[in-house]
């Protein structure tokens, strides 16, 4: 059988001594270069069906798993291992646990054996315990809370499952296989991480000593199917009318900035929006983990990194940004502004960058504008307010402001243009809303998008040079309510 050192894997295993009881989890291979690529084997991991997937395991489960696992690092060439398919791979350790199973006469059920033999699979080919909740595709977040409390996020609400791990040594030991692929650590000297997987999913870790209760890990999961405006559509997080405005918003070059709390969907948004950047364009991203998905033929994707073990080599948002300048750009998209890269950000979309786009954390378009203040003002430099305001209302054409609302639901709530200044103040004016009318008996929320009535918004001149005026205006007219139609008349 490929893969298994020497001729005879039965004679092998006879010939070694009993492995010791302990779990041996932590004795797996290192996570990077010998296991095949861990996202794999999703496809072929059962979804589980219920929000209390899994079932707590007992010392004894985890004991003769330990003195399984031990047998099967000893009878097995993991460097041979990681040429097959990741299909092939994982045929070859279910079988060689079935013989180990067999020779140690040990004694469970079918069941208990699936569930022995996933589990190790999991474990050397992917994320342990993690696995399935991975290949699940309605989860939007899971939240692991040390080794025996697990939290995954679906349909908008917060439930516990029933995944845990053996202890925190093995939670560590996945939280090091997510972070070494992108080249990161997480340990007692650097122990908060941000990292991704390699299907885009963010993942942030904060180990102890900070975390008190063990390794606590964060994985923002992305749908394996990119959204669309059409798809926000049918789940109501807007109209077919305001889809239209956003559409012509992206298409047209204005400056965009996707507003919202955590949650919220602002990544997904603006995901939504690249997606009517023309084909020609040449776009560059900034982010702090890649997961954006544009579907642009040319586009460059950068990322920060974190300072190495000497404290050397960090290379910030900021950094990103200003080199970008530099990469002749058309449109600059920064997955999130959080600090003093805001200002870089406005002066490229002041100087020729039209259509640049960026996603902030902040509850309403008004605060988002002071937020951007704040963060520039914090990064040291010393511009009179005034002049701050005048640069803002100068690069910024939209806010476009995302909300998750008390139910789970996910709405875009206001779409906003920048107006001007009057006196010191920063004038905007709002061309879409959403008004919450109430809740069902269930605890939906009820509410509408509509219109606020402005015939022509300030960047009409702007859509009307991309010749979608006349899209604009129906979709404004259409989106009006007639009551406030009326009450403006």
């Amino acid at each position: 059988m490929f893969g298994r050192r020497g001729t005879s894997f039965e004679n092998d295993v006879r010939a070694r001594p009993a492995p010791p009881p302990e779990p041996a989890v932590s004795k797996a291979p290192p996570p990077a270069p010998e296991a095949p690529a861990p996202s794999a084997p999703k496809a072929s991991a059962p979804a589980p069906a219920a929000p209390a997937e899994g079932r707590p395991k007992s010392a004894e489960y985890y004991e003769t798993k330990g003195q399984i696992f031990s047998a099967l690092v000893e009878a097995i060439d993991l460097s041979q291992l990681s040429r097959l398919g990741p299909e092939d791979a994982r045929d070859e350790i279910r079988d060689v646990v079935n013989d180990i199973i067999a020779l140690k006469n040990v004694v469970m059920s079918i069941a208990e054996q699936e569930d022995l033999l996933d589990d190790i699979c999991n474990d050397v080919l992917g994320y342990g315990p993690l696995e399935p909740l991975l290949a699940r595709d309605d989860i939007a977040d899971i939240m692991v809370n040390g080794a025996h409390t697990v939290y995954i996020e679906t349909e908008g609400k917060v439930q516990k499952t029933g995944i845990n791990f053996r202890d925190n040594a093995q939670l560590m030991n996945i939280c090091q296989r997510i972070v070494s692929q992108v080249g990161r650590r997480v340990d007692d000297s650097s122990p908060i991480c941000d990292a991704r997987l390699p299907d885009g999913s963010r993942v942030n870790v904060i180990a102890p000593p900070l975390a008190i209760d063990g390794p606590a890990l964060t994985i923002r999961k992305f749908k394996k199917d990119k959204l669309t405006l059409d798809q926000l559509t049918r789940f109501g997080s807007i109209t077919p009318e305001g889809a239209t405005i956003l559409q012509i918003i992206g298409r047209s070059r204005c400056n965009v900035l996707i507003s919202g709390g955590t949650g919220s969907g602002k990544t997904t948004l603006l995901n939504c929006l690249t997606a009517y950047i023309d084909l020609t364009e040449r776009i560059i991203t900034c982010e702090d983990s890649a997961e954006l998905q544009l579907q642009q033929p040319h586009v460059v994707r950068l990322e920060t990194r974190p300072p190495n073990l000497e404290g050397e080599g960090e290379i910030t948002m900021r950094d990103l940004v200003k080199n970008c300048l530099r990469m002749r750009p058309e449109r600059i998209i920064v997955g999130e502004v959080r600090g003093p890269e805001a200002f870089d950000l406005l002066q490229a979309m002041n100087t020729g960058h039209d259509g640049s786009m960026g996603t902030l954390h902040a509850n309403s378009p008004r605060e988002a504008l002071s937020r951007l203040e704040s963060m520039i003002t914090m990064g040291g430099f010393s511009l009179p307010s005034r002049t701050l305001r005048e640069m803002i209302v100068s690069s910024i054409d939209v806010i476009v402001q995302a909300a998750r609302l008390r139910d789970g639901s996910r709405r875009i709530t206001h779409v906003t243009e920048v107006v001007g200044m009057e006196g010191d103040v920063i004038i905007t004016q709002d061309i879409f809303l959403y008004e919450m009318m109430g809740e069902d008996a269930s605890g939906r929320i009820i509410g509408r998008h509509r219109s606020t009535g402005i015939g022509r918004p300030k960047f009409w001149e702007r859509a009307r040079y991309f010749g979608e005026e006349n899209r604009l205006a129906a979709a404004l007219d259409a989106s009006e309510l007639p009551e406030y139609r009326d009450e403006m008349a």
